[in-house]
């Protein structure tokens, strides 16, 4: 039962938090139309048919249709008569991943679902719009943390989902407030489509510049035919123009929060782009003298990972920063040859089908010094090298500002939901009669 408070006149208290007194708090049941579920049961797996979707294509606020579970048009109908996906509607993983709401704005293609629940609102954008937000707020998803902590199993059933309670402000306060929050969402997702043109660009230029198909006029003539070098261009094995070292393993342990700075295997696949240029772990003194250190210009390889695709992917290290390198690292260590032209010829395609054909293991891919040795590079003179390079990292500064500047909308949001959702900021009642 809510509580009044005379510390914070016009709130009462609520098991979520503070609320205006004005608002409600009831349960999902009572908000939306309906609240069922996907399938319980799997229907046999077809090599061509309808997508099944389950809490794994959760992500991030929108639905991932990547999945090799396909099921028939009739088996598809069927789930339908009782728990089919419509517009407006949001899904809730009830297994494995607890949450990730997903709201529908728009179906374009046909799938079923299962091991998520359905929250059904009709034609009412409002409150599903509402719901939405606040299902996907820190607030709420602390709040089902402390419901769920202790259940080992990570499982949550239907009526829990259909007994939530959760604020539900006046109808206009609702659409205001949906209204602020969209916009914020249509800057973060403009933004994003300006990222991945931005990508797609650099990568097509990546394709023509460093294969020569695209030169710069005074270089020389671009080569019509897959697979020639440009006049002036020279085809060379990775180990004629410099040395390989091995990186030193740095376990867990020995990170440290501030020191030197070193770099790990895993963050070159996760942390680093083509060039290293912050760091994000630290060691002492004492690891450092059992480590390797890496000098500027060098490159960096993973040489283990978890696919061909990945194997060998590397960096460019162009700071004058006392660094070093931890385990299933190879340092390659050069002279004569622009770090960064380098980094991104090694990433390129052309070098990638060269570096699958390199990886040995299963479970665990490795590259080995004695591969990397034999790769074909095709390098240009310096000046063009240079030419090339300026042009690709000039498409990696605009992509770096665009992604600060999502991370920067995504913070505002969070910060607005944090106020908005909770009514500590309320929207003037002006405001919303003017609509």
């Amino acid at each position: 039962m809510s509580k009044r408070n005379e510390n914070r006149p016009g709130y009462k208290k609520t098991k979520v938090g503070w609320i205006p007194e004005e608002w409600e708090f009831v349960q999902l049941k009572k908000i939306c139309q309906k609240v069922t579920d996907g399938t319980h049961d799997t229907p046999p797996r077809q090599l061509n048919g309808i997508p099944l979707l389950t809490t794994k294509n959760l992500r991030s606020g929108s639905l991932d249709f990547e999945t090799d579970y396909l099921i028939s048009e009739s088996d598809h109908k069927l789930i339908n008569k009782r728990s089919s996906v419509d517009i407006n509607d949001i899904l809730y993983g009830m297994i494995g991943t607890i949450g990730s709401p997903v709201r529908i704005d728009r179906i374009v293609m046909p799938f079923s679902v299962k091991n998520m629940a359905i929250l059904k609102f009709g034609e009412d954008s409002v409150k599903s719009k509402w719901v939405y937000y606040y299902l996907i707020s820190s607030l709420f998803e602390k709040f089902i943390e402390r419901q769920l902590s202790g259940n080992a199993q990570k499982f949550i059933g239907l009526g829990f989902i259909r007994n939530l309670k959760i604020p539900l402000p006046p109808l206009l306060e609702q659409k205001k407030i949906a209204e602020i929050l969209s916009a914020w969402d249509r800057a973060i997702e403009i933004t994003n489509r300006l990222i991945t043109n931005y990508e797609l660009l650099k990568k097509g230029l990546m394709q023509q510049l460093l294969t020569g198909r695209m030169r710069f006029p005074e270089f020389g003539k671009p080569v019509q035919e897959k697979g020639q070098l440009p006049e002036g261009w020279r085809g060379r094995r990775l180990g004629s123009f410099g040395l390989f070292l091995k990186g030193k393993g740095i376990t867990n342990s020995e990170k440290k929060e501030s020191g030197l700075p070193c770099i790990t295997y895993g963050e070159i696949y996760t942390k680093h782009d083509f060039v290293i240029r912050q760091f994000f772990s630290f060691i002492d003194e004492n690891t450092a003298q059992k480590s390797q250190r890496i000098q500027r210009n060098d490159i960096l390889f993973a040489n283990s990972g978890e696919t061909l695709d990945e194997i060998g992917k590397c960096v460019a290290y162009t700071k004058d920063i006392e660094a070093y390198a931890g385990g299933d690292i190879i340092i390659f260590h050069h002279k004569g040859v622009n770090p960064l032209y380098l980094s991104y010829s090694l990433n390129s395609d052309l070098l990638i089908r060269q570096k699958r054909k390199l990886g040995q293991g299963y479970s665990v891919v490795h590259i080995y010094s004695a591969g990397l040795k034999t790769l074909q590079v095709p390098l240009p003179s310096l000046e063009e090298q240079s030419r090339i390079e300026a042009v690709l990292s000039t498409c990696d500064r605009e992509i770096e500002l665009l992604k600060k500047r999502q991370e920067k909308l995504k913070e505002q949001k969070k910060g607005l939901m944090q106020k908005l959702l909770t009514g500590e900021v309320r929207v003037r009642l002006q405001e919303m009669k003017n609509g």
